[in-house]
């Protein structure tokens, strides 16, 4: 990865022109550079798929944003820039509320979490959930975002400085994921929890998985410990267990106006108070490389965003 000038982007029919102030940096920015996402662009390309600024173009036919509107996006691909352009319906107001830095590191994972918790996971107020990878930023998103809607939150996390950063966000308590998680969670729960939110995949699955009490449901998000785990039936089985997959990214892809709707009923949880992100650490753009380095190997805690 290197850093290079291009020409300045001028926006077409319906696009805008977005200058960045900050790029969010995400797995799936490290799976693309490794080759290891099931899109592969073509070489040379521009990583980076959520930022945040200020509109400074638009082309023809575009209604709104207006030039000087501060905005969140997600562009796919071509984040980590000066400039990036997209749809004109992709550019989305940021309340004042949020600054660049958070904005740019919202969408995915708070989307992912309300996502899979409510419409996917069925989480009803006074429910027990286990969030695993809690340190991370999906992890961050979905205690808050499970707090928001009335759970009780354990977090585990694999370090202290990742379990601190949990219970700052909202968690009701905290578990340390080297040690026995199966024991452990039925133990606070009182016999089982009622979801299990699995962004690590790897060797905690098992255990998580049979941490569910009766009907539990097990939400696969994704597998940051780089393992795909194969799950014992038998135990989806006892108990009534179901196991959930998640796949935001493909279903806001298909369904842009529900993705856009699910948008703005986050972005007004941060207006009303209901939901403050976790401030970012911000690196300059020169650093995109070990920053990926550093997400895909799980030490980074909460999120990045690049200032260009």
């Amino acid at each position: 990865m290197t850093v290079t000038e291009i020409k300045p982007l001028e926006p077409g029919p319906g696009q805008v022109v977005i200058t960045v102030e900050a790029a969010g940096v995400n797995y799936v920015d490290g799976l693309f550079v490794h080759g290891r996402y099931q899109i592969k662009p073509p070489l040379p390309f521009v990583p980076g798929s959520e930022i945040a600024g200020t509109v400074t173009a638009v082309g023809p036919d575009v209604t709104g944003p207006a030039v000087g509107t501060r905005v969140l996006a997600g562009c796919g691909l071509g984040g980590f820039a000066e400039q990036v352009v997209v749809p004109a319906a992709a550019a989305v107001p940021i309340p004042d509320e949020l600054d660049a830095a958070r904005a740019a590191t919202f969408t995915q994972s708070y989307c992912t979490a309300l996502s899979a918790l409510r419409e996917r996971g069925g989480l009803k107020p006074g429910e027990n959930i286990l969030v695993l990878g809690a340190g991370g930023g999906v992890g961050l998103a979905a205690v808050q975002v499970a707090k928001a809607l009335g759970a009780r939150v354990l977090a585990g996390a694999s370090t202290e400085g990742k379990r601190d950063a949990a219970l700052a966000a909202g968690a009701d308590a905290v578990l340390d994921t080297s040690t026995d998680v199966k024991s452990a969670a039925r133990a606070w729960s009182e016999g089982g929890v009622d979801l299990v939110y699995d962004p690590v995949g790897g060797a905690l699955a098992d255990p998580a998985l049979r941490a569910l009490r009766e009907n539990g449901r097990y939400l696969v998000i994704g597998f940051a410990s780089g393992t795909i785990p194969a799950l014992p039936l038998n135990q989806v089985l006892l108990r009534n267990r179901a196991v959930v997959g998640v796949d935001w990214g493909a279903w806001s892809g298909s369904n842009p106006q529900a993705q856009r709707a699910l948008l703005n009923e986050l972005l007004r949880q941060v207006r009303d108070g209901h939901l403050d992100p976790v401030p970012p650490h911000t690196e300059p753009l020169d650093a995109a490389g070990k920053v990926l380095d550093d997400l895909l190997n799980r030490r980074v805690i909460g999120k990045v965003a690049l200032l260009p």
